[in-house]
């Protein structure tokens, strides 16, 4: 268990935490996820920064990292959509988006079966950036200094929604031509009949 590492499985602990807190409706709830979802970003960025900076790239970290990330983003944006308060995400773009995470996820388990590792793009950096602000201002809810912080989050939102399906498209195209089977060159040589 390296520090990353440790670091990653405290952001995984923060989805039942997440999970707790969204039960309640009030603004002080509300800020309440809002900090602990602003934790478990801010962990995503610092494990990343120790496992490169300190040399503690591991094979459970490469596993762990993205999944924490699905995990705590996934978590956020399900409780949002069930949520007892109007108005509420959507249950549709919850549905588009974790489906287009289960299907990259299912796409690279297949491609690192066939021995390739196909990485990020930037379009799934963006993605991830965008679908962590407006998650920040979904969980604030409530309008505070004239600024409605739900409408905000839903707005970044549906950005975010674009970047994914574009992405998860860009990432299937990458996938599918690496896996295409490489045609076998002639050998210049003729038979002998």
């Amino acid at each position: 268990m390296t520090p990353p590492n440790m670091v990653t499985m405290l952001r995984i602990a923060t989805a039942p935490f997440l999970v707790w807190i969204l039960m309640h409706t009030s603004p002080s709830a509300s800020w309440l996820a809002a900090g602990v979802f602003f934790i478990a970003t801010i962990s995503d960025f610092f494990d990343g920064y120790l496992a490169r900076s300190y040399d503690y790239v591991t094979t459970l970290g490469k596993f762990l990292d993205p999944m924490a990330d699905k995990l705590v983003v996934t978590t956020a944006l399900i409780m949002l959509a069930g949520m007892a308060r109007s108005p509420h995400v959507p249950a549709w773009m919850v549905v588009v988006l974790v489906t287009r995470e289960i299907m990259v996820t299912g796409l690279r388990a297949v491609a690192a079966a066939e021995g390739l590792i196909v990485g990020a793009e930037e379009l799934g950096k963006y993605k991830m950036t965008l679908q962590a602000i407006a998650i920040h201002g979904l969980l604030i809810h409530y309008t505070y200094l004239h600024v409605d912080f739900f409408a905000a989050g839903m707005f970044i939102l549906w950005l975010a929604m674009g970047v994914s399906v574009w992405s998860g498209i860009d990432y299937y195209v990458r996938v599918v031509k690496a896996l295409q089977p490489k045609p076998i060159a002639a050998s210049g040589k003729r038979a002998v009949i």
